[in-house]
């Protein structure tokens, strides 16, 4: 009997050890350079095992969820374009941070595939004695410089976790606010539970894995000519069938390149200050 309570405390660590724990994040930012009471606010989630831990919108995995249903279904649900814009992000890069190696793995889509880079810039930080309580947590407030911007982190020691949103990892903590020098941009932590697993990411298109000076550059043809880039990435041959869109009938090819090049350019627009400015 002392085994088989042994063996069932064992077990109970391990099963609890296993599960992954999930932050929830409210993010703030002014992606307008030109409109900067344009505030916008939405939820990420920062999901943590011991192997790894994910950052991604919240928002992105309900419109996973959305278009994965309509494919399975053949496309016979058709996209409900109010539902579908209601979940529209500002995030819609995912950050994967492997506790083993230390690598930070970035994914992002630009037109139609995605593209993968590893972080090849250390987060520096200078850890201050200021201290303060955020909530529940006791903090230590921490900076850096990175991306072309000036970051505050506060982070606590009161879990044991030594992560944060976005990229910010390498504090002996889990960053519960961090924040930018002008105000551009926040992340601060709302709540936490845990949760029986990652969820499955939806990738569509090819999967380009590249330096990250390649994918800055690949990003910049991007917003400079959207429709050029997403013809090369067709091989020149655009789109040629017509497309069921939303239930509203087949749409003819040039129409939905237009529309699709008319969304790419709007989306430039209100993202000309992004998180990172070099």
């Amino acid at each position: 009997m002392k085994k088989l309570g042994i063996l069932a405390v064992a077990l109970l660590a391990q099963v609890t050890f296993a599960q992954t724990n999930r932050f929830v994040y409210q993010v703030t930012s002014k992606p307008d350079i030109n409109n900067k009471s344009d505030i916008k606010t939405e939820n990420a989630y920062l999901d943590i095992s011991a192997e790894k831990s994910m950052f991604y919108s919240e928002n992105r995995i309900k419109r996973d969820s959305v278009m994965k249903a309509n494919f399975q279904s053949g496309g016979a649900r058709g996209f409900n374009r109010e539902q579908m814009d209601g979940l529209r992000t500002n995030i819609n890069y995912s950050i994967e941070k492997n506790k083993k190696d230390q690598k930070i793995i970035y994914k992002d889509r630009l037109g139609r595939d995605q593209y993968s880079y590893e972080e090849d810039r250390p987060l520096n930080w200078k850890i201050l004695s200021e201290t303060t309580k955020i909530g529940d947590y006791k903090v230590q407030k921490a900076e850096t410089d990175f991306g072309g911007r000036k970051w505050t982190a506060w982070f606590t020691t009161d879990l044991p976790y030594q992560d944060g949103p976005y990229k910010f990892s390498g504090l002996p903590g889990l960053v519960v606010k961090a924040e930018d020098s002008i105000g551009d941009y926040s992340f601060d932590l709302m709540k936490n539970y845990k949760i029986s697993d990652f969820p499955e990411m939806v990738t569509f298109g090819n999967v380009m894995k590249v330096k990250r000076t390649d994918y800055v550059k690949q990003q910049e043809k991007y917003k400079t000519d959207p429709a050029s880039f997403m013809n090369s990435q067709r091989g020149g041959g655009g789109i040629s069938a017509p497309m069921r869109i939303g239930g509203g009938g087949n749409q003819n090819p040039a129409d939905m390149r237009k529309r699709m090049e008319e969304r790419a350019k709007e989306e430039a627009k209100r993202n000309s200050n992004p998180i990172e400015l070099k």
